[in-house]
């Protein structure tokens, strides 16, 4: 390191982040639940400006600080490129009417009562069997959203049993990226780390259906017999149904199935979605298209197929609902997302460049005397590097990078950490509205992250697991446990091999 660069010091480190609390605290009492739509974004610039000049008073160079930027912003261009495949693949696959069939066979078979838990228990499935709880959202939330809406159920309840069910498959699937990133860091083994996460998942689950039960039984649906009646009509008179319309989605789920990047599969389920338009909805598309009266009928059919990618999808049949439900998507509806994740990142990379990050960490260690108090610590530095870098995977890798060698000199085994860089860090991602998951999450599902928080029972239920099993001691596994359950997989595995043979 440069010798006229002087290492931040707490204040440093605590002013940026104690202002961007209180400019965020005032944003949403100043504009509630459209503090999402701008000023939560110029709190974070403001906030990186502030922190940049902190740098520059510690001796860094502005072009060290942009570099800090630069790599920020490069972090989330992939959670971006997905973010508006999203957009597309909502506006087509609704175009093509899969989603139309997937509100309209909600309606048929689920009863209000079951749903809420009808619908964590399905996105829990899905989850485990992919790994995404993009995808899940991305796909079968959407439906889900639309099916609550029909029924008279609130969305936000349905949003926070979306996200429930798709953060636990998402944890507990081999398949998911932070699943096998949080023990490659903490240096524990992949099954030995998802059995040990059972503890803290499998209970908040179920205090998660038990509340959704609750909810579902106690609260009455607002939609009558008759506007359900004319709310499924009225989609059958719009679009041609049919089961053979969740083909796109069956293809979707099934690439994230064979691990295909998030991207392209998205970006293949929204062309699958123009195809099945251009086949199945011919009406669909030319009210759309609208006013193309001078263009040859397959010049109009293209108008319409490539307004739902950038435009997403515009209804106008005079049934408030109906409409309200399936105007949206395109990728003109991310792009307040895309303006807010981009903010984020400048701030969180602000930080990181200039160590303020690493400062805040280090202060927080000398609190951490007992072993409750360690994983505590290290659950609250996951969240608060989502609050502030506003990446799920920082939120892992950093905590984990910076606390792995305090649990080994405590003799802890190495699950412990790697269960607490889930159970803290993707578990919390979704709950902060600037955090690339909670944005993606609001946008994708069209409920403001504060508005579905206090209903994402499993991942609230697994933070209050997570301290009370550390302060009590419960499943904290000394590190002499975790070489013999090491010894014991790796065992299995060689008799499984000679088997084969």
């Amino acid at each position: 390191m440069d010798r006229n660069i002087r290492q931040p010091s707490l204040v440093d480190a605590l002013l940026p982040v104690i202002t961007l609390v209180c400019l965020l605290s005032l944003a949403v009492y100043l504009f509630s639940d459209d503090s999402s739509y701008g000023p939560n974004q110029i709190a974070l610039l403001l906030c990186a400006g502030i922190a940049a000049l902190v740098g520059l008073k510690n001796g860094h160079k502005w072009k060290d600080i942009e570099a800090g930027i630069n790599k920020g912003i490069n972090i989330s261009l992939g959670a971006i490129l997905i973010l508006l495949a999203v957009g597309s693949l909502i506006g087509t696959w609704i175009l093509s009417g899969t989603v139309p069939t997937m509100i309209y066979l909600g309606l048929k078979l689920l009863s209000p009562e079951l749903f809420y838990a009808a619908a964590c228990a399905m996105c829990a499935l899905v989850a485990i069997s992919i790994g995404s709880s993009w995808t899940v959202a991305g796909t079968i939330g959407i439906g889900l959203m639309g099916i609550a809406t029909g029924l008279g159920m609130s969305p936000a309840i349905t949003a926070g049993a979306v996200i429930s069910g798709a953060y636990f498959g998402d944890k507990l699937s081999p398949l998911s990226d932070t699943t096998n990133l949080a023990p490659a860091v903490a240096g524990s083994e992949l099954f030995s780390h998802i059995r040990h996460m059972l503890w803290t998942t499998v209970p908040s689950l179920a205090i998660a259906l038990v509340l959704f039960l609750f909810i579902g039984f106690s609260e009455e649906s607002v939609s009558s017999s008759s506007e359900l009646n004319a709310l499924i009509n009225d989609l059958d008179q719009q679009f041609n149904l049919g089961w053979h319309l969740l083909i796109p989605m069956a293809v979707l789920l099934f690439m994230a199935v064979k691990k295909v990047p998030a991207f392209p599969t998205i970006l293949v389920g929204a062309v699958l979605g123009g195809i099945f338009a251009v086949i199945f909805q011919p009406q669909a598309i030319a009210n759309l298209a609208g006013g193309s009266e001078d263009l040859s009928p397959a010049l109009a059919t293209l108008k319409g197929v490539w307004i739902a990618f950038f435009d997403g999808y515009s209804s106008d049949t005079g049934n408030a609902v109906l409409d309200d439900l399936l105007s949206k998507g395109g990728m003109s509806g991310m792009l307040n997302t895309v303006w807010l994740i981009m903010c984020a990142m400048t701030f969180g990379g602000v930080l990181e460049k200039l160590g303020l990050l690493e400062r805040l960490v280090r202060s927080a260690l000398n609190l951490a005397r007992s072993t409750g108090s360690l994983v505590v610590t290290t659950m609250a530095t996951c969240i608060g590097t989502n609050i502030i870098t506003a990446d799920q995977y920082i939120s892992v890798i950093l905590p984990g990078r910076m606390y792995r060698a305090e649990f080994k000199r405590r003799k802890l085994a190495a699950v412990n950490l790697s269960r607490t860089l889930e159970d803290a860090g993707t578990i919390s991602s979704p709950l902060i509205p600037w955090n690339t998951c909670g944005a993606y999450m609001a946008a994708t599902l069209g409920v403001a992250t504060f508005a579905y928080l206090p209903f994402a029972f499993f991942n609230l239920a697994n933070l209050v697991l997570a301290a009370v099993y550390a302060y009590a001691g419960f499943k904290i596994l000394p590190l002499e446990d975790e070489e013999d359950s090491a010894a014991d997989d790796k065992q299995n595995l060689q008799v499984l091999n000679e088997a084969k043979a």
